[in-house]
């Protein structure tokens, strides 16, 4: 199988030495990807296209491939090819014919042909003689320049005929790592995810800091839907996941400063913390998922007031976005579900929160503050490489990975729905039970804990990592499946 790639536009009006370092750091993107699929697979660049070549014609592999290129930043839109060397018309139109006549069957089509190199021939000619001929040879109901059901591509280059049996969407944007690092304060709602998918999609190595006021269930959501965007998007990039403890700050908080004052002062904390942190990791640049006036601390004056606590640049890609074009996009992405199903804590709530905050009543409530205390949060922060998060815990759980289902075991399959439609589980030995990892946690009534259970995900990243959840609720006989492929 081939797939031609094609760079997102603004690519390629870069300069010369950027766009060679964007296509270079897209194909070594690509080729991280699809080497999880195929370890074989080539990934060939070229000045104005990249060419992905497997010689596994599975189908199953061909829709993996296709899912995994589709989610890269980076590319405009790819092509499914078949590559033929270059015979005379007839022979283009008997390619041609081979692959798309099924398709064309009832519907009205057009032909459309891309040519480079030196030929006897011009595009027009091709769709002329080819064009003609599907609608002679085949069962279509005509010829549609304008508002075709089909739209049949050919490509020629040189002596190569591709026949496009497919076009594929991209997401577009810049390659993933192309630009500098940043990172983004995840509480796990729609806000947050959507704003870090969004600087992934800008080309930004985004990595994830959570601020965790208090809850072990509200961590590990967090942990789950900063997996989901990394391993989804994120090109197997080396970004990191920092948690640092602020139930201390918030008691702080709530022991010292005036109610309307909290939700300003509490973000101005978040902030110089979150600064801290990105200082020791050199990156120049946080990210929040704020919208303006979305809330009452969201006012341009309070948002001014807040990012006077750093000197950081503050990111906030959702600033003139309402609510629903963010849910829109959540559910695009498939964040949607952790979003609704995240846990929440709201210990910080003020009764009459300020819309207009001023700085030397700001500056008063926080003299009141014990800076040791958000010192101390930040020396406490753990930092881990986000393909290790599930080591963590699985690790320290002592958890058992089979390979084969267990009789007397029921197999939970956590996988996302997209997932689990586009590839089901079948055992023959062991009942297999549906529940999405980012409704496990409030789904944990449904479960007997004196059953045995295997947890199972695409990777055995997920399953890793909720196997050692279950087993600090109390399930004592939990283990991870992962079947050898």
């Amino acid at each position: 199988m081939q797939f031609i790639v094609k760079f997102f536009p603004e690519i390629t009006i870069k300069s010369k030495p950027v766009r060679r370092q964007f296509v270079a750091r897209l194909r070594g993107n690509i080729r991280r990807v699809l080497k999880q699929i195929d370890p074989a697979v080539e990934v060939k660049r070229e000045w104005d296209k990249i060419v992905v070549q497997s010689k596994s014609e599975d189908a199953a592999t061909r829709d993996q491939m296709v899912d995994a290129l589709s989610h890269v930043t980076g590319i405009a839109y790819f092509l499914d090819v078949q590559a033929f060397p270059l015979g005379d018309m007839d022979d283009i139109l008997e390619r041609t014919l081979s692959i798309h006549a099924g398709r064309l069957a009832g519907k009205t089509f057009a032909l459309r042909c891309k040519r480079a190199g030196q030929h006897d021939f011009k595009s027009i000619d091709v769709e002329r003689y080819v064009g003609g001929g599907l609608n002679q040879h085949s069962a279509a109901s005509g010829v549609s320049l304008s508002n075709p059901d089909v739209v049949v591509n050919l490509e020629i280059r040189d002596q190569t005929l591709y026949v496009v049996s497919e076009r594929h969407k991209g997401l577009g944007g810049f390659p993933l790592g192309s630009l500098d690092p940043v990172l983004s304060l995840m509480s796990g709602g729609f806000d947050s995810t959507v704003s870090s998918f969004l600087t992934m999609k800008r080309g930004l190595a985004t990595h994830f800091c959570f601020f965790n006021l208090g809850g072990r269930d509200h961590e590990l959501g967090v942990m789950e839907v900063s997996l989901y965007l990394w391993m989804k998007y994120g090109c197997q990039q080396r970004v990191r996941f920092i948690s640092v403890p602020f139930e201390e700050v918030v008691a702080e908080l709530l022991g010292k400063v005036e109610n309307s004052q909290m939700g300003v002062v509490l973000k101005r904390m978040m902030l110089r913390a979150g600064s801290a942190v990105a200082k020791s990791m050199d990156i120049d640049a946080l990210v929040t998922g704020e919208s303006v006036a979305q809330v009452s601390s969201q006012t341009l004056r309070n948002i001014s007031i807040i990012d006077s606590a750093t000197d950081l640049l503050v990111l906030r890609p959702l600033a003139t976005s309402n609510k629903g074009e963010i849910i829109d996009i959540a559910r695009e992405i498939g964040t949607e579900e952790f979003a609704a199903a995240m846990p929440e804590y709201c210990g910080v709530i003020s009764v009459n929160p300020t819309t207009r905050a001023r700085p030397d009543r700001i500056a008063a409530e926080e003299a009141k503050f014990d800076f040791s205390v958000l010192e101390r949060a930040i020396e406490n922060a753990r930092s881990t490489a986000i393909d290790e998060l599930a080591d963590q815990d699985f690790c320290a759980s002592g958890i058992e990975v089979l390979s084969v289902p267990l009789a007397e075991s029921t197999i939970l399959d956590i996988r996302h729905p997209d997932e689990e439609d586009e590839i089901p589980l079948l055992s023959k030995s062991a009942r297999v039970t549906r529940i999405p990892f980012y409704e496990l946690h409030s789904r944990l009534w449904e479960l007997d804990t004196s059953q045995s259970y295997m947890l199972y995900c695409g990777k055995g990243v997920m399953s890793r990592l909720q196997a050692g959840h279950l087993a600090e609720q109390g399930f004592p006989d939990v283990k991870v499946y992962k079947p050898e492929h």
